[in-house]
Parts: structure tokens; sequence; C-alpha cells
């Protein structure tokens, strides 16, 4: 999958793309069909292009560290469970615990992964680069669960075609 600004996030976030967490998310879903890991890099990508068709001053490390490790809780949220059922409102604080036992993170970073799902969870995040990743991961996952319903009719569609 192409990736805009690839070697932007390849620069500041090789270590985390290579890392065994990141095996993890390619292997779970995230929204539609996306996996984590997809939706990491575009989520990343997107913050990229918000910063620079802004022009906002970022610490751009910071950005795309914070962006890439703000879904890194490692699991199917999708099973059945309890815990699952209230992932959205958990999954800031997992992913926050899972990133610092594996990376230095800084202050940026750490308030980026805490605050990404603002409003949701109601303390609002505390730097720009926590603001445009909490922008940026409501464009993706939007366009990400909007292209899965899109599959699913369009294949209920094909079905119905081709039956009638």
């Amino acid at each position: 999958m192409p990736v805009k600004h690839y070697n932007i996030i390849l620069k500041h976030g090789k270590d985390i793309l290579e890392s065994d967490g990141m095996k993890t998310e390619k292997i779970c879903i995230q929204h539609g069909t996306y996996t984590v890991f997809d939706h990491s890099l575009a989520v990343t990508s997107m913050c990229i292009s918000i910063s620079k068709k802004l022009r906002i001053n970022v610490h751009e490390r910071e950005l795309v560290r914070g962006a890439l490790l703000h879904d890194f809780f490692l699991y199917d949220w999708h099973e059945r469970s309890l815990a699952n059922s209230i992932h959205g409102f958990t999954h800031p604080g997992i992913a926050l615990r899972n990133a610092e036992k594996v990376f230095k993170l800084g202050k940026i970073e750490r308030n980026m992964i805490r605050r990404h799902m603002f409003p949701l969870t109601p303390i609002p995040p505390r730097y720009r680069e926590s603001v445009i990743l909490c922008i940026a991961d409501k464009m993706c996952a939007t366009k990400e669960t909007v292209s899965g319903f899109r599959k699913k009719f369009n294949k209920k569609l094909r079905r119905v075609h081709n039956n009638a």
C-alpha cells in the first residue's frame, strides 16, 4: 500500500514499524477491512499532511511517533468481551502503557496517545500535535468505516443483481 510521506515516517519511526507490536497490528482489524497497522500509517500520513497544508509548526519526530503508536493496544477489539465493549474509552491508556514498555516517549507523544480519543475521553489534548492526531484519527476512521460499509453494500447489490 503506497503511503504518502513514507520517507518522513520511516525517518522517525523505523524502529516502531519494525517492532513486534506492529507485527501484531498487521493481523488485527481496526475499521472495516483496514488493519490497525494500515490505520496507523494512514493516520500518521494524514497528520503530516494536515500540519504541512495548514503550515502548523510541529515537532515532526514526535508527531510521527505519537501517531504511529496511538492505537498500540495490541489486541483484537472485535472479539466479544466486556472489556472490548468499552474499547473506545480504554484503549488510549492501554496503548500508552504498551508503547512505554517498548519505546522511550516524551511528553508530546504520551499526550498524543492518551488524548487521541477526545471528546470520547473527556480531557482535551494539550499539544498541537495531539490536536492534529485527534482530527486525523477521526478523518481516517470515518473514511475506513464508510469504505467497509460501501464494500458490504456493493457485495449485497451484486448478489441481488446476480440472482435476478
